[in-house]
């Protein structure tokens, strides 16, 4: 990956600030923004469930909204293996490096074998966690990405429902 470091470095300030976020009364409505497809810019995408899981162990309820080139990365079949039948997507060919897994370990508290191993499962882990995960119908008609092509884990939303997404988000942050 082109900048894992900037990956470690936003995990590093996430898990030493989103504690107090939580500490200071009820749970905050975080929204993530996710724009930017793996293709474009590995790091962004990647710094996303690290972020999205520090906020969850907060106490925060976290959303990810899909959006923008982003679609492209939770598609299955993008790209030229697209034509070739291909069932996984992008994130799901991204693995985790195993330094990663073993930050997320020792700075989360988690055993590192229940750590995810790339970040197609690692979105499917946070929805357990109680992440919510949509993704926007309108960049997918835009793409040409038919329903059956997205990843299972996350819900279609349109423009009224990620009006409503922004409206009800206590925080905002956009990768």
């Amino acid at each position: 990956m082109k900048m894992r470091s900037v990956t470690f470095a936003a995990l590093a300030f996430l898990l030493t600030t989103l504690p107090s976020l939580a500490a200071a009364g009820e749970p905050r409505n975080m929204l993530i923004h996710v724009k930017t497809a793996l293709s474009k810019d590995d790091a962004q995408i990647c710094a996303v469930p690290n972020v999205a899981w520090a906020a969850i162990e907060a106490g925060n309820r976290v959303t990810l909204l899909f959006d923008a080139s982003a679609v492209t990365s939770v598609t299955k079949g993008w790209g030229w293996r697209g034509w070739l039948g291909a069932t996984r997507t992008p994130m799901d060919r991204a693995g985790l490096p195993e330094r990663e897994r073993q930050a997320l370990s020792e700075q989360l508290g988690y055993p590192l074998d229940k750590i995810p191993h790339d970040y197609g499962e690692y979105l499917h882990f946070l929805k357990t966690k109680g992440v919510k995960l949509y993704i926007n119908k309108t960049m997918t008609v835009l793409y040409d990405i038919p329903g059956n092509r997205i990843d299972p884990v996350l819900t279609p939303v349109g423009l009224k429902e990620m009006v409503t997404l922004f409206a009800g988000a206590d925080q905002y942050l956009v990768y």
